[in-house]
């Protein structure tokens, strides 16, 4: 066991933080470790983190600086859009659109919103994850004031048209305001809120090799949200509280790490799940989800595995070193089928066998191989273990 081959293929959960990533937070918490509001020099230090990771995150958004708020993730981030947005413009309506495929932290904060006497519309998708422009149309009336739909979803990859509904939103009411969860997005893909209709932005640092515990949440300097958390005013009182700022700081390098040679690593990531997708399609009873290539998400795959239970499989794959999730690690304290594979229609016999597989900028294709190698091995005798 000691000798034992390790591959980690759950980036999508969380992500090994970039050396360099730690080193400025060892910094931050051992040598400038003064509170962003005190008057002393030891302060001034520590804002400069802020205003760093401020300016790194803004600047691979094509953003102003003061539209980036800092949250404690992705979903904070999540809730202080929806139920920060909901409740200010309450005034002008008290319809919410989203998809039956949002993460927990956007779904069940609109079922508190709802709760609060806002009326939810959940949007059907495709048998590929993808939500219909046409149903989003006949969706929005005279009462709708937020649209929340996610830019790549967190189980299969499907990569959303946010784009074209941006501009679909703005082109029947500017003033409905679109917030896209880009936690799985941000990273992976070059995104500019401005010139994509985007008024409120998610994202979580530990998806992108940045620390656990911080994140951030674009709003457009336009757009009016209540604050959901009070105290002393920190970030102009848009997020009270004392800045995290080994966090940011570790957040702000991983941002400036993630969009260097951008492109490289996106096709080394793009590599390693094609090469993924074709084993797996070679395999007997193998459905891989959705769509692959460069119409999904080059992080993650989603496949089915016939005859065999996605936990029991999951289990034996980390016995050989090889870790995966089976299903949204948010979620998989709480035993139940995925909202998302129920939503494209995948058949009641792969609801329960379904793992996914998603990568990060440090995997190889000799982990995949690896990879599927053992699942060669496995699959056969685990099914024959379950006839019995």
């Amino acid at each position: 066991m000691e000798n034992r081959k390790e591959v980690y293929f759950d980036n999508s959960a969380t992500t090994r933080v970039f050396d360099s990533v730690r080193d400025v937070m060892v910094e931050a918490m051992t040598s400038d470790y003064g509170n962003t509001s005190s008057r002393h020099m030891k302060g001034v230090e520590a804002e400069r983190y802020i205003r760093e990771a401020r300016e790194e995150i803004a600047g691979s958004l094509k953003v102003k600086e003061k539209e980036i708020v800092f949250t404690s993730g992705g979903t904070e981030s999540n809730n202080m859009a929806l139920i920060g947005a909901a409740m200010a413009a309450r005034r002008k309506g008290n319809h919410l659109i989203t998809t039956c495929i949002e993460h927990a932290s956007v779904y069940n904060t609109m079922s508190f919103l709802e709760e609060q006497g806002f009326r939810i519309t959940y949007l059907p998708v495709d048998q590929d994850g993808i939500v219909s422009l046409d149903a989003l149309r006949e969706a929005i009336c005279d009462d709708t004031i937020l649209v929340s739909i996610m830019y790549v979803n967190n189980e299969m990859g499907a990569v959303e048209p946010v784009a074209e509904i941006g501009k679909l939103i703005k082109s029947i009411r500017p003033d409905i305001y679109f917030h896209v969860d880009a936690i799985q997005a941000y990273g992976k893909y070059v995104i500019r809120p401005k010139k994509e209709g985007i008024d409120l932005m998610s994202v979580s640092g530990h998806k992108i090799h940045g620390p656990k515990g911080v994140g951030f949440l674009y709003v457009d300097e336009k757009v009016r949200i209540k604050p959901i958390i009070f105290g002393g005013g920190q970030q102009k009182g848009m997020r009270s509280g004392t800045e995290n700022v080994p966090g940011c700081a570790g957040l702000g390098m991983a941002v400036r790490e993630i969009y260097k040679d951008h492109d490289e690593r996106v096709e080394r990531l793009y590599a390693l799940k094609d090469r993924l997708v074709q084993g797996l399609s070679s395999l007997e009873g193998v459905t891989v989800h959705g769509r692959t290539g460069r119409d999904s998400a080059p992080q993650i795959v989603s496949a089915g595995f016939e005859g065999v239970r996605a936990e029991v499989l999951l289990h034996a794959l980390e016995d050989r070193g090889i870790y995966v999730s089976s299903g949204s690690a948010c979620s998989s304290n709480h035993p139940g089928v995925s909202g998302t594979l129920r939503g494209i229609g995948v058949r009641e016999s792969l609801l329960d066998s379904t793992l996914r597989f998603s990568f990060g900028v440090f995997n190889t294709e000799d982990e995949v191989d690896y990879c599927l190698e053992v699942l060669r091995e496995l699959l056969p005798v685990l099914r024959r273990y379950r006839r019995a």
